[in-house]
C-alpha cells in the first residue's frame, strides 16, 4: 500500500477572526468609496443640469407667496451630527406656528410626521411635492457629504426616540435623498413601516442595491406615486 493512500487529508486552514474582520473592513471601505464617488458625480451633474429649473422654481416660489425661497430644517446625520437639510419652500410663511396652534393638525402630524391634504401647503408647493421637485436642493446636501443619494429617511431630532434600540443603527449611515421607503409607498406608509424599511436598507445595503434603488426611485418620482 502506498504512503499516499494512508496519509490523512489535511484540513483546510480556517480564516482567523482578525482575517475575517480585515476582509469585512476592506469590503466596507470599497463600498463607502464607490458610494461616495457616485454621490459626488450624480449630485454635481444634476445640480448643473437642473440649474435653469432651479432658478425657475425659485422665482415661482417667491412670486407665489411671501417668505424665503428655501425651507431649511435641522436633521440628524451619520454619527448623530445635526445638519441643515434644504428644500424649496412649499408651505405658507410661519407654517410651524400655524401647526402649533391647531391641536387637531398637530396630533395627526405627531402620529406620522406627515399630513394628507395639509392646509399649509401652497398651490405651487403641492405641485412641487407631487413631483418631488421640492427636494432638488438636497442634492447640495449630498454633494457636501451630509446625505447620500440612497439611504434611510433624514429625520428630525425628536423622531429618534421612535426608533428605540434601532436608533444607533440608523445613525451609523448617512440619510438618503431616496431609498426603500420612497419606492414602497412614500407618504402612504405608516411610521412603523418606515422604520422597518430603514432597518432593512441598513442590513442589505451594497453598491448594486443602491444602484437598483436609485433607478427605482427615479421611476417612482416620475409617476408621482405616494407623494403629498
Amino acid at each position: 500500500m502506498s504512503s499516499s493512500a494512508i496519509s490523512p487529508t489535511l484540513p483546510q486552514r480556517c480564516p482567523t477572526t482578525s482575517q475575517v474582520v480585515e476582509a469585512q473592513l476592506v469590503r466596507d471601505w470599497r463600498y463607502e468609496c464607490s458610494k461616495r464617488a457616485l454621490d459626488i458625480t450624480a449630485s454635481l451633474t444634476f445640480l448643473l443640469l437642473l440649474l435653469p429649473l432651479y432658478i425657475l422654481i425659485g422665482v415661482g416660489v417667491k412670486l407665489g407667496s411671501s417668505g424665503p425661497v428655501f425651507f431649511r430644517q435641522k436633521r440628524l446625520g451619520r454619527g448623530g451630527k445635526v445638519f441643515w437639510c434644504y428644500k424649496f419652500r412649499t408651505m405658507v410663511p410661519d407654517a410651524e406656528a400655524l401647526l402649533a396652534h391647531c391641536s387637531d393638525l398637530l396630533a395627526r402630524f405627531d402620529e406620522n410626521y406627515k399630513l394628507t391634504d395639509d392646509p399649509r401647503v401652497t398651490r405651487l408647493g403641492a405641485f412641487l411635492r407631487k413631483t418631488s421637485l421640492d427636494e432638488i436642493p438636497q442634492l447640495w446636501n449630498v454633494l457636501r457629504g451630509e446625505m447620500s443619494l440612497i439611504g434611510p429617511r433624514p429625520i428630525v431630532v425628536p423622531e429618534l426616540s421612535r426608533y428605540g434600540d434601532d436608533g444607533a443603527r440608523l445613525l451609523s449611515v448617512k440619510p438618503g435623498l431616496g431609498g426603500i421607503w420612497q419606492v414602497s409607498g412614500r407618504s402612504d406608509t405608516s411610521y412603523a413601516q418606515r422604520i422597518m424599511m430603514d432597518m432593512k436598507y441598513i442590513e442589505s445595503r451594497s453598491f448594486w442595491f443602491d444602484l437598483r434603488l436609485l433607478i427605482a426611485t427615479a421611476l417612482v418620482v416620475i409617476k408621482g406615486r405616494g407623494a403629498y
